[in-house]
């Protein structure tokens, strides 16, 4: 199998991110996309992408020893995961929720400081040792955004780099709409002198 680079060997192309861009990052230039081959993943220390499945398989979770939950797909409908503070409650788990469409319409870029809050605060949970479950219905578009943004906003990545970051751990897709907003919020940290994580 062939080793896939290091984010930090990246080369990054000048100028702005563009969806295209992205894409060629997702689909390794190959134009085809892979669903996640696992439940979870951990693309970052102590940062896990994953799905319903193990969201709601508590002891699962207690296993992996996640502290933090936060569910990018809340709600009741079939694209969406029904679970809540109270359906952790006794785990010792903190819950975030938020109810966002898996559409290229839907402005999840509205959550992305909140979210990144959140996970910020997770990480430093139990000195430094908390670990955080971000999931969606299937890991796959929602929560593997919200992760982007968060690495771009805390740890002034790129969002290429950012992307080939996560997709170096876990297959992901997120939706041409969110690629837009997650190339919009580059742009705006590049501008306001944010990003550090370029070519190296």
């Amino acid at each position: 199998m062939k080793k896939q680079q290091s984010p930090a060997r990246l080369p990054v192309p000048e100028g702005d991110a563009t969806v295209p861009q992205l894409n060629g990052l997702l689909s390794a230039g190959s134009g085809f996309y892979s669903l996640p081959g696992q439940h979870c993943n951990e693309v970052w220390p102590r940062l896990f992408i994953g799905n319903a499945f193990v969201a709601q398989n508590v002891m699962r979770l207690q296993k992996l020893g996640v502290t933090h939950i936060l569910n990018v797909a809340e709600g009741n409908s079939f694209m969406h995961v029904n679970t809540s503070a109270e359906f952790y409650a006794g785990t010792g788990i903190t819950y975030h929720g938020i109810k966002a469409n898996d559409t290229e319409q839907f402005d999840i870029s509205a959550f992305f400081e909140e979210a990144a809050g959140f996970i910020e605060h997770a990480l430093a949970h139990k000195d430094g040792k908390g670990k955080v479950y971000v999931h969606c219905r299937e890991g796959y578009s929602r929560s593997p955004t919200i992760v982007i943004a968060y690495l771009m906003l805390r740890h002034k990545m790129d969002v290429r780099v950012a992307v080939a970051t996560v997709r170096q751990k876990r297959e992901i897709g997120p939706n041409d709409g969110f690629l837009r907003q997650l190339c919009q919020l580059n742009q705006t940290l590049e501008k306001e002198g944010k990003l550090k994580l370029k070519t190296k």
